[in-house]
């Protein structure tokens, strides 16, 4: 699967959004190394902290499933849906990305016009990860 087959999946899922405060729609398509993808969207809640965001929903979904051996995410997002910017994870997302990626697991983020990649490591340096906890 490309970059930008993923792209277009996370893309869609901005359609299925709920963020009726924000009015910023988030998709995430995260493709495993098996070939299967998941999918996401932000999900807001009135009270806040609730909210989850698509990079979660995805991954969430996929260990629910049983996988545990990613390739890369896409994510994109922008008011109202319309794809204008790139739009990186924020920090939580980052750190459950490090809970089950390699330092070489890809973020793939695109502005409607341009494709950017970048390895978790870059995004999340000096992280935090099951290997501190003798986990790894």
């Amino acid at each position: 699967m490309t970059n930008a087959d993923l792209i277009a999946l996370a893309r869609e899922m901005t359609l299925h959004s709920y963020a009726p405060y924000s009015h910023f729609h988030v998709g995430a398509a995260l493709l495993c190394r098996d070939g299967r993808v998941y999918t996401g969207c932000n999900i807001e809640n009135a009270a806040f902290g609730p909210t989850v965001c698509a990079e979660r929903v995805a991954f969430f979904s996929a260990v629910r499933d049983g996988a545990r051996d990613f390739e890369r995410i896409a994510i994109v997002g922008g008011e109202e849906g319309r794809i204008t910017s790139f739009t990186p994870p924020c920090g939580v997302c980052r750190q459950v990305m490090r809970e089950f990626c390699r330092d070489d697991f890809t973020v793939v983020l695109s502005d409607g016009r341009e494709i950017r990649e970048f390895p978790l490591a870059a995004l999340l340096p000096q992280s935090f990860s099951p290997a501190d906890l003798g986990k790894e």
